[in-house]
């Protein structure tokens, strides 16, 4: 069987055991992901050494650093994977939700209810945890899946899923519901999107020219988001203290990530103590800042020149760029313009600016007073998550539970007929 063959298969398969999996009960499927949990941690052992041989040939391509971070799997990050399979499973169940009832005139009671989506294809990039997290949340919400990972991680991936599988094999739900295609020939990824008649929905989780490419190849409905150029706005009405923890937090703690600050907007009027005091602390933290001339100004050393081209940049890197501001309108104007639509916060004591700035910016998680480093399904109380959406349709933000499912209407009659 050829390539294009054998991922038509997997499809044809999972689509088969999606229609089944609709009628797996809810505390089987909760039941899969505890015993899919326990297999993990018995089995870290084995995953750390596989995902050794990712590890040794990502140094040999010489990888960045904040890519190596993003594959390494460690007893901490296997156990934050199992306890991902268990808070997800605790999770109030999305499928069955009745969202309305009314009764029409003729005597028709129709029922909107909540159901899965179908078959779920993640194409990733680097991250091995999106194995278990996104098998995890489509299995919950009866979604069959079918996830095609990176080259750089493919041992990590494939052993992941082989012990996810050998969990599912002790419970009724059939293997066909959780499929991972191995191959890392790059065709392979390309014959996966050409599947319409299977695959309902297509979630890239990676950097932008992955997303671009997957969404323009596939006729396969797509949820995206393609960069992640978060700010965060200090306002004149700010808390400085605050406002520095939030900051450095945001940039920081990890910066190779989407929900991480890439361009601080200072108001002017707190500028001349905020900037100086700041940019101590994030040069100690390696951050290379590049300003507009009046923040120049006031750090004086070591700041480089801000383009045009640094304001509409993702930089995943120890790089910041920041810009000082009249006032809350140009600070939004600043986001509208140059930001993805991904997160962005503002430091504020004033509530009033507060619900100004919520209501102006058009981002999918907004922040009062806190790190844009939040969007993120599991501190969002959601388990795990599938990616983080910009769009503005079916699925916007942290996309879980609810967001792998759609909805049927059924309607019950007494033998009514339409005139």
């Amino acid at each position: 069987m050829d390539l294009e063959q054998q991922i038509k298969t997997i499809a044809d398969k999972a689509k088969e055991a999606s229609l089944k999996l609709a009628l797996v009960s809810k505390s089987e499927r909760n039941r899969a992901l505890k015993l899919m949990a326990e297999s993990l941690w018995a089995k870290r052992n084995y995953l750390i050494e596989e995902n050794r041989k990712d590890l040794n040939a990502a140094k040999k391509e010489n990888y960045s650093k904040a890519l190596v971070d993003r594959l390494t799997l460690s007893d901490k990050t296997i156990k934050e994977m199992a306890q991902c399979l268990l808070d997800t499973a605790k999770l109030k169940d999305p499928v069955g939700e009745v969202l309305s009832t009314f009764k029409r005139p003729n005597g028709l009671t129709i029922r909107k209810v909540r159901v899965p989506i179908g078959v779920i294809g993640i194409v990733y990039e680097s991250r091995p945890n999106v194995t278990s997290d996104c098998i995890g949340l489509c299995l919950k919400s009866g979604n069959a899946s079918i996830l095609k990972g990176g080259r750089e991680a493919a041992h990590s991936n494939q052993a992941i899923f082989k012990v996810l599988q050998n969990a599912l094999k002790q419970t009724e739900i059939s293997l066909d519901s959780i499929n991972l295609i191995s191959s890392v020939d790059r065709q392979a990824f390309h014959y996966l999107l050409k599947l319409d008649q299977y695959v309902d929905l297509i979630v890239p989780r990676g950097g932008e020219e992955l997303i671009r490419f997957v969404a323009d190849h596939t006729r396969i409905p797509v949820i995206k988001h393609y960069k992640g150029i978060c700010h965060t706005y200090v306002s004149g009405h700010a808390d400085l203290n605050m406002a520095h923890n939030v900051c450095i937090n945001a940039k920081v703690q990890k910066p190779g990530v989407c929900n991480a600050m890439e361009t601080m907007l200072v108001h002017k009027d707190v500028a001349v103590r905020f900037l100086p005091v700041i940019a101590h602390d994030l040069k100690k933290a390696g951050v290379e800042i590049r300003g507009c001339p009046v923040t120049r100004r006031i750090i004086r050393e070591g700041v480089k020149e801000a383009t045009q081209e640094d304001w509409d940049t993702e930089y995943l890197d120890l790089i910041l760029s920041v810009k000082v501001v009249d006032d809350t309108q140009e600070a939004i104007d600043h986001i509208n313009r140059h930001g993805s639509h991904h997160s962005d916060a503002i430091v504020t004591e004033n509530k009033k600016e507060a619900d100004w700035f919520l209501k102006s910016v058009d981002s999918a998680c907004l922040y009062v007073n806190a790190s844009t480093r939040f969007t993120d399904g599991y501190q969002f109380g959601f388990g795990a998550e599938i990616g983080i959406s910009t769009d503005k349709l079916h699925a916007r933000g942290p996309m879980a539970l609810e967001e792998l499912t759609t909805y049927k209407y059924l309607v019950f009659g007494k033998g009514q007929i339409r005139q």
